[in-house]
């Protein structure tokens, strides 16, 4: 594990356990009334088995997640294996959830470790549908925008059901995917009356519910409007529903005059917001208008209260307030939403009642506390990232002091796509400070878990607003991050673009730690690309600061990197030396990554020089390491090494079962480059036990990778193998196609490795 290049977290998976069971309903609406007909339709389309997908759609506010969650109660016993929910959040303000960001949540639901779960969305979607094929599963995908957002979400077998609602018809769905369409209209003002009744007739005079209907009318018999309007009618037994009612119809004149013609459901809507608003306590009303200011789609208390100066109890007072009179949504223990339309309506008010300057310090003191508490969270999740000094104001909300790995982690993980709205939304408001310290922060924790698409999104914005502030040091670090995003992600082209323009400003600050650590990343991106010469000169550059500078933790690092890069070359005594002396500093050190790391390097070397025996006990003790401390991501490559030696050794059925494991973790992490390593070291067990054919197909299959990935090293190696077993096989002619491509790939390669396998290829003739 190089530096820098391979990040992971420990976790508990075990090997052949049994996907989860998920419950993940939320609960059903307490007001749903009536909808015979429609449930009916639901009924008839789940007997008949001909649609696997059925997609409620209609207006704003009518109902459709009240209807879809219902009938789902109703219906679970009949999916044994679970069920599964995700709010898109199709028409929330911010950006919707993508249905990368949904796969993963619905992969760890099943049970795959985050460690394990692809990194694209296709690779997720393909493992999402394996874990779903042959079980029963319900699965519901409220508040969907497009049909693109839903598709790399349905199952590929038909036991499972689908069930999404949507404002659109998603007619691509019914047309292409054979989905059941239910249109849901406004309740009938029977429904509409029993609605009201529900909720607020045990709390009015029997003679009150006479006026029902009239109320049910100004709320336009919108299920949204009515709950609120009924709520607020319950609320107030103590004025007459003639006064109430009164009390609606001058603040629907009010709201007449200040907008436009919008309809009667929107005036509706907007009708009964505001008659429930300004009958809010003070500081209820102050906490729910700027709750709108908040940077994502939910919340908790202790971002609440960054936007409400004050105790936590009082605050949670409020939002208890907010959520009795169903102008906001608690979805789960601790956290909040808004229905959009009511944020929009939030958001009105901020913006009438709250000056532009209230407005930004509320802004700016809600996206220091994400910035304080995911600082806190980094001390944890990636203790070993530079710091970045943060100097907050005095009056600056106090952020949370996690107690634990695992406590950091959950907050990173329930809070990872407001982590990246907070970044867009400081830089957008000009809050530079707060966008590239963020962005530097959050790479601590992206890297660890390799949340590529968080990652790069988050670091772009952090680069553009610190090169708006003219902060040169921070531009670098920035600089630096994507290059190191790019690099991990398989993008060398333009890792290297970035680690270079990182390297040339700190040269220019004079920052000598910054660049050698920028010599370091460009040399692994070197050691990538298999450019060993140009490897060797930067982390020999990068040594020589690391001693200058007496690092005793980066000298080691970068002392293991240029081993690594002298063994590729087979000078093997000077790799071995100073694989010798980084392993010492990482065992004084207590590193068990580095220790392993090295131990693997330290098999590589002999291997080189034929030393069966050293390099299997070597690679077997840095497995062992792994499983002590329960590292899947280290397990995944140090088995690479561990197959080569069992291969040397003479063990090719070894060899051969822990590629395979491998192959498996590697997918799980979704490194597509180590994957496709480990299918074409067991095509070279294969073809040295004489199964061309089968060496023939994985070899294939690897190439096809590093070939769409553009990794040109392996690539040229796998189709020289490949070129190889099609010989054996009896292929000649296609043997000789491919041996003419893998030389012109091997053609900017001068290394001894290389000039052995070009020496290879020419001698099938």
């Amino acid at each position: 594990m190089q530096a820098r290049d391979i990040s992971g977290g420990v976790h508990l998976h075990q090997r052949g356990s049994v996907p989860r069971t998920p419950r993940q309903l939320p609960g059903s609406a307490a007001g749903f009334v009536n909808r015979r007909q429609e449930l009916k339709a639901l009924n008839t389309a789940l007997a008949s088995g001909g649609h696997p997908l059925t997609v409620v759609v209609g207006t704003a506010g009518v109902g459709k997640t009240s209807l879809v969650l219902r009938w789902a109660h109703d219906i679970r016993d009949r999916f044994p294996d679970g069920q599964l929910y995700v709010n898109l959040r199709g028409y929330d303000p911010g950006l919707p959830i993508t249905p990368s960001r949904a796969l993963e949540s619905f992969l760890s639901a099943l049970g795959i470790p985050r460690t394990e779960i692809p990194s694209g969305t296709d690779e997720r979607s393909a493992l999402y549908r394996s874990l779903l094929a042959g079980r029963r599963m319900l699965v519901v995908l409220d508040n969907a925008a497009t049909v693109p957002q839903i598709r790399p979400l349905l199952p590929g077998t038909p036991e499972s059901l689908v069930l999404a609602t949507s404002r659109n018809r998603l007619s691509g769905l019914v047309a292409r995917d054979g989905a059941h369409r239910i249109t849901l209209g406004l309740l009938n003002e029977p429904d509409a009356i029993e609605l009201l009744g529900k909720v607020a007739g045990g709390h009015r005079p029997k003679q009150d519910v006479t006026r029902f209907p009239e109320l049910a009318r100004l709320c336009a018999r919108l299920p949204l409007a009515l709950s609120i309007a009924a709520e607020r009618v319950a609320s107030h037994p103590w004025m007459t529903l003639d006064d109430l009612i009164s009390e609606l119809h001058s603040e629907t004149a009010r709201w007449t005059a200040l907008t436009a013609e919008e309809g009667e459901e929107t005036d509706a809507v907007h009708t009964v917001f505001s008659w429930s608003y300004r009958a809010l306590p003070t500081a209820a009303a102050r906490l729910f208008r700027t709750l709108a200011l908040h940077p994502g789609p939910d919340f908790g208390s202790r971002a609440a209260t960054a936007l409400a100066p004050a105790e936590p109890g009082e605050v949670q007072h409020w939002l208890d307030i907010l959520t009795g009179a169903h102008l906001l949504e608690q979805h789960a223990r601790d956290r909040y939403q808004f229905h959009d339309l009511l944020w929009s309506f939030a958001m009105d008010q901020a913006r009438r009642e709250e000056a532009p300057e209230s407005r930004r310090v509320l802004s700016q003191r809600v996206l220091l506390w994400y910035l304080r508490t995911a600082d806190q969270a980094q001390k944890w999740i990636n203790p070993n990232e530079p710091r970045v000094t943060l100097d907050p104001p005095d009056d600056a909300p106090e952020p949370i002091a996690f107690d634990s790995y695992a406590e950091a982690v959950g907050w990173y993980d329930l809070e990872r796509g407001n982590l990246v709205t907070a970044t867009r939304s400081a830089a957008a408001a000009g809050l530079l400070d707060i966008a590239w310290r963020l962005a530097i922060v959050l790479r601590a924790m992206h890297m660890r878990f390799n949340q590529f698409d968080d990652w790069i999104t988050t670091a772009d914005l952090g680069l553009k607003a610190a090169r708006r502030s003219g902060n040169r040091p921070a531009e670098a670090e920035l600089l630096e991050s994507l290059g190191m995003a790019y690099a991990q992600s398989h993008d060398l082209p333009r890792g290297a673009e970035h680690h270079q323009a990182a390297l040339e400003i700190r040269r220019e600050l004079g920052d000598r730690t910054g660049e050698a650590l920028s010599l370091n990343d460009l040399g692994l991106l070197h050691l990538r690309s298999h450019q060993l010469n140009e490897a060797k000169h930067m982390l020999e550059q990068a040594r020589a600061l690391f001693d200058d500078l007496q690092d005793a933790s980066w000298t080691p690092v970068v002392t293991a990197n240029l081993a690594e890069v002298l063994a590729e070359l087979q000078q093997y005594t000077t790799a071995e030396d100073l694989i010798h002396s980084a392993l010492a500093s990482f065992r004084a050190a207590a590193d068990a990554g580095g220790e392993g790391n090295a131990l693997r390097l330290l098999s590589l070397s002999r291997r080189g020089r034929g030393d069966a025996a050293g390099a299997l006990n070597a690679a077997e003790s840095a497995v062992a390491i792994s499983f002590q401390h329960r590292n899947q991501m280290w397990e995944g490559y140090w088995l690479l090494e561990l197959g080569h030696a069992q291969h040397l050794a003479g063990s090719p059925d070894d060899a051969l079962a822990t590629y395979d494991r491998a192959a498996l973790l590697q997918r799980r992490i979704g490194d597509r480059v180590r994957e496709a390593l480990a299918w074409k070291h067991a095509a070279d067990v294969h073809h040295g036990q004489g199964r061309h054919d089968r060496a023939t197909e994985l070899h294939t299959r690897a190439a096809e990778v590093f070939q769409n990935l553009g990794t040109h090293w392996p690539h040229a190696t796998t189709l020289a193998c490949l070129a190889e077993a099609q010989y054996a096989g009896g292929r000649h002619a296609s043997a000789q196609d491919t041996s003419t491509e893998a030389l012109r790939l091997l053609a900017p390669f001068t290394d001894p490795t290389a000039q052995a396998v070009k020496a290879r290829i020419r001698a099938l003739g």
